[in-house]
Parts: structure tokens; sequence; C-alpha cells
């Protein structure tokens, strides 16, 4: 029998998960994947909210498990948060969020959660798992530089006269479809298992191997590339648009799958065997994609009317260079279960869009105090929940 004070414990965690959940779906994995395509006047405001909030809980449901499980049980070595330790983490991160909510500070959640996880773990006693560490690291150190490098390429690609239009959008779309193909899925796999479909597409070919799958992938690419080419032979400007809709759709299934762990993964270690309440990770995962999908309906239409008139001035060859890197670095953390911050990996593509038009709309003040930010919401959530939980088993 479930003891009834880890009942309570249950449900206060919970209610900060979902309040997560719903402040993510509501901010910038809600709001920022359709916005592009709503300032170029691709999608209304209404259908944006309805169709990000879907396809958010689609990649909740069949990509969330990687980043569910690194934050709820790879951030820490030795170590399992106690139901105290996750509630306290979960609570301290939903509550930053709030603050920044209210205040209008850029509160970073992904930077939140990762410091409150580990400031919490090391306060237990558990040890710095620094392989984990070095991942986070590393991507988050490579987003500026590497997304905003690739969606600088692509607006520098899309502004020359010299090349060609009506080829340089179907080759970046083969590239969308190659990195598509090959992309990990709950239901292509077996059980508890991913696949994609570049690997099940070869095996029904019989050629499971590299070979075999590369061939698949550029078939793909080929398929998707002739379609976007005859589309834009008919009409370029609604060529592009379309093309806007397939990327905002991507990036938004991603952010479902890069962003339901911040919200369920402190969560995972109150639903095992230890405690008594055993809970499939797929209804976790499909919980925590029912809170994305009220905060992209509830919150997000608003925060997409209020981006879109910023992406109307990129426009969408700016707006098509921002989302691309955006769907690959959503993608490589879901990949390798690394907790990332979707407004970083916006921010920096847009950065990289705005210096390939001159720069003249980059704000390096911005710049700046964004990344304050960011900084500061790591170091106060690792501080705050070493503190807390110190001081919690002092007294307790």
């Amino acid at each position: 029998m479930v003891e009834p004070t880890l009942l309570a414990t249950l449900a206060v965690a919970t209610l900060a998960s979902l309040f997560m959940a719903w402040a993510i779906g509501a901010g910038s994995s809600g709001s920022t994947p359709f916005a592009p395509a709503v300032g170029a006047n691709a999608i209304s405001v209404m259908r944006a909210g309805l169709l990000v909030g879907l396809l958010g809980l689609a990649g909740a449901t069949l990509q969330g498990a990687n980043v569910s499980e690194a934050v709820g049980q790879e951030l820490i070595g030795g170590y399992t948060l106690s139901p105290v330790g996750a509630t306290l983490a979960l609570l301290l991160a939903a509550g930053l969020v709030a603050f920044g909510v209210f205040t209008g500070y850029p509160i970073a959640t992904a930077f939140t959660v990762t410091g409150a996880v580990v400031g919490i773990g090391l306060a237990a006693g558990g040890d710095p798992a620094w392989a984990k560490y070095r991942e986070i690291v590393t991507l988050w150190v490579t987003i500026p530089f590497g997304g905003g490098g690739i969606a600088y390429g692509v607006a520098k690609t899309l502004r020359d006269e010299r090349v060609p239009e009506r080829l340089a959008v179907p080759a970046l779309a083969a590239v969308v479809a190659v990195l598509l193909a090959n992309v990990n899925f709950v239901l292509l796999g077996g059980p508890g298992e991913q696949s994609s479909i570049a690997v099940e597409l070869a095996a029904l070919a019989g050629q499971s191997t590299l070979v075999g799958r590369a061939g698949v992938s550029v078939a793909f690419a080929a398929v998707v590339a002739g379609l976007l080419y005859r589309d834009l032979q008919a009409d370029a400007a609604a060529a592009q648009r379309h093309f806007l809709l397939v990327l905002g759709g991507l990036v938004a299934f991603s952010a479902g799958g890069s962003q339901v762990g911040l919200a369920i993964g402190p969560l995972l270690p109150l639903l095992g065997p230890d405690t008594g309440v055993q809970v499939p990770l797929e209804t976790v995962l499909l919980f925590g994609g029912i809170g994305l999908l009220a905060g992209s309906w509830t919150g997000a239409p608003r925060m997409i009317k209020a981006i879109a008139q910023d992406y109307s001035s990129l426009g969408p060859r700016r707006s098509i260079a921002a989302l691309i890197p955006s769907f690959a670095i959503a993608q490589t953390a879901v990949l390798f279960g690394i907790p990332v911050s979707f407004n970083e990996i916006i921010v920096s593509a847009i950065i990289g869009s705005g210096y390939a038009a001159g720069g003249g709309a980059v704000s390096g003040e911005k710049m700046a105090k964004t990344v304050l930010a960011w900084i500061g919401s790591l170091v106060l959530a690792l501080g705050l929940g070493y503190g807390l939980f110190a001081v919690w088993t002092s007294v307790v």
C-alpha cells in the first residue's frame, strides 16, 4: 500500500509538472514554430495554435522518452531523485518559470530544470555525471554558433541572386527530407525500441545496410525536392509558404519531443517500482503532451500573434533559414537525450539569418542580456536547488 505522505508528495509534484508542461506549451515551443508562417500569411493564428498543440502532443508521445529519462535519471550519478527531491526540483523550476512569465525576464526552462535537478542531486550526496554534463554543455555552446551559422549560410544562399531560387529551395527541402528519413520514432520500432523511416524501408527492401539506408534517404529526398520544385514552378510565393508550413510542423513536432522531458523528467523517479506507484513511461509522456497541448491552445495564440509581427519583418527566406537549423538541433537533442532550451535554438537561428541581411536588425545589447539571463537561470536554479535541499535535510 502506498503511504499517504507519498501520495500527497506525488500530487504536488504532478501539479508542478503539469504547470511546467503548460508553460512550455504556451511559451517558446508553442509559439515559435508557426510564427514565421503566420508572419508570412501562410496560416491564421488560431489554426497555427491548433496545429502546434496537436503536433507538440505527437512529438511528446513519440519522441519524448530520451530527454525525459535523461532529466530524471542521468544528471546525477549514484543517486535517484527522492520523492522530496523530485518535488522540490519541479516546484523550484516551475516557480522560476512563473517568475519569468509575470516579470518579463527570459527564464530558460531547460536551464532551470537542469540546474535544479543537479543542485538537489549534489546536495543529496550524488556524484556529478561529468560525461553527461560534457554532452549538455557541448550542445548548449554549439547551438549559437552551429544554429546561427547554418541559418546565416542558408539565408545568404537564398539572398544570392546568382543562385536560382527554384533550385535552392528544393535543395534545402531535400536536406530536411534526409534528416526526417533518419529520425527515430517509437511507432516504427519494436517493443521498447525506436526506428526510422530509412531503416524500416531498407529492411523491407532487403537492404539493411548503411548503403541501403542511404539509398532510401536519397530517394525520399528526391521525391520531396521534386514535389517542391513543381510547386515553385506553379507559384513561387505559394511554394515558399507551403515549405514554411511543413517546416513549422516539423519544428513543432520536434519541440514536443525535446521539451516534454523538462516537465516530466523529474517526475519519473516517483513512478517506479521503488515507490510502489508504477506508471508506464508512455502514459507519463501522454500526460506531459496533454499539458503542452493545453498550453498551446490556451496561451500560444496570443504569443504567436506577437512573435509573428517580428517574424513578418524577416520574410519567408529568413524564416526558412531560421527553421531548418531549429529542426536539426531539436532532433539532435532528442537523439542524445539532452535537455535544451528551445528559446536558445530559435533566437540563435534568428540572429544568424539577421546577420545575413546585414545585421542591422540584430541588437547586441538584447543578445547580451538574453545570454546573461540563460546563464543566470542555470546558476540560480543550481544554487537554490542545492541550498533548499540542504536546508530541508538538516531540518527534517
